[in-house]
């Protein structure tokens, strides 16, 4: 009776993990969704600005509906589209992003990359994400500089330790980006210093949420943080959350607005909009874009 309760036991816990991996394979990983946050950082009495921001695409040439679905994005109405990294998955992807993107790119936009946007995905251990001293292991070079000059050329700030200021929605903007600090392409020195006090909002890129680049942003009066990397843990557990970040971020702020620790800063991490194409799945952390309402403090 005993080995009779233990096999059924075993059949039901097998059951459930293949119906939960093809709800989360075939489901939610394609279940996009459009959050939104007020982040009180304008001046008294100031006017709404909204920023769009989009992250880790991961795209495949194949990956249409993801494609359409960003493209719908300009239906939103930006004043600003910020990019923080993670766009291709294929060394074919670029003519996919640009599809994505077309209708955003007559808006101000600004971005950064992540290390994948220079080298292309190969197959991984998912365990190995809760290795913090894991080597990264590097695919395919992709086509970056194909992308960059797509982007730079409709007019978006090419914020890959870089710092600039633009005009969106009638305000004026002060940028700061590194490179993908998870690769160690970051180099804040050179684009380090306090920000203008004569501009309505400074905001700060980087595709990795590395806690010494923000830290060293929010020191310089960066008001408001912008990364993506960690796909909101892309698998997480109800009333949990996500199980790993896979950079030094605490995984209490995988995803989502949040205020800086010991500054008066906020950090949006965006969960993003793809995976990783040898682990396509999604767990409780569905793919997300963020529209981000500033508005006064």
């Amino acid at each position: 009776m005993r080995s009779k309760t233990v096999r059924r036991l075993a059949a039901g816990t097998a059951a459930a993990g293949a119906a939960a991996f093809a709800y989360a394979s075939l489901v939610e990983r394609n279940m996009f969704t459009l959050r939104r946050f007020d982040v009180p950082v304008l001046a008294p009495d100031a006017e709404p600005l909204r920023i769009l921001h989009l992250s880790d695409f991961h795209l495949t040439p194949g990956q249409h509906r993801k494609q359409r679905w960003i493209a719908e994005l300009a239906g939103t109405d930006p004043d600003l589209v910020v990019v923080t990294g993670d766009n291709m998955a294929h060394v074919d992807a670029v003519p996919a992003v640009v599809r994505a993107l077309t209708p955003l790119l007559d808006r101000p936009g600004a971005f950064v990359f992540g290390s994948n946007d220079y080298r292309g995905p190969v197959l991984k251990n998912p365990f190995g994400y809760f290795n913090r001293d894991k080597p990264y292991v590097q695919g395919a070079v992709l086509p970056t500089e194909e992308l960059r000059d797509v982007l730079t050329g409709s007019g978006w700030a090419d914020l890959n330790n870089a710092r600039t200021t633009i005009k969106a929605g009638g305000r004026t903007v002060e940028l700061v980006g590194v490179d993908d600090p998870h690769v160690g392409r970051d180099d804040y020195d050179s684009v380090a210093g306090p920000a203008s006090p004569d501009v309505d909002v400074r905001i700060g890129l980087t595709h990795s949420p590395e806690p010494q680049v923000l830290d060293r942003m929010a020191d310089d009066g960066f008001d408001l943080l912008l990364a993506g990397h960690t796909h909101g843990g892309q698998v997480a557990l109800p009333f949990f959350g996500a199980l790993v970040t896979n950079c030094g971020l605490d995984r209490r702020m995988a995803k989502g607005l949040h205020r800086w620790p010991f500054s008066s800063a906020f950090l949006h991490v965006s969960a993003g909009l793809g995976t990783h194409p040898t682990a396509p799945v999604r767990f409780a952390c569905p793919p997300e874009a963020s529209i981000l309402t500033l508005v006064p403090r």
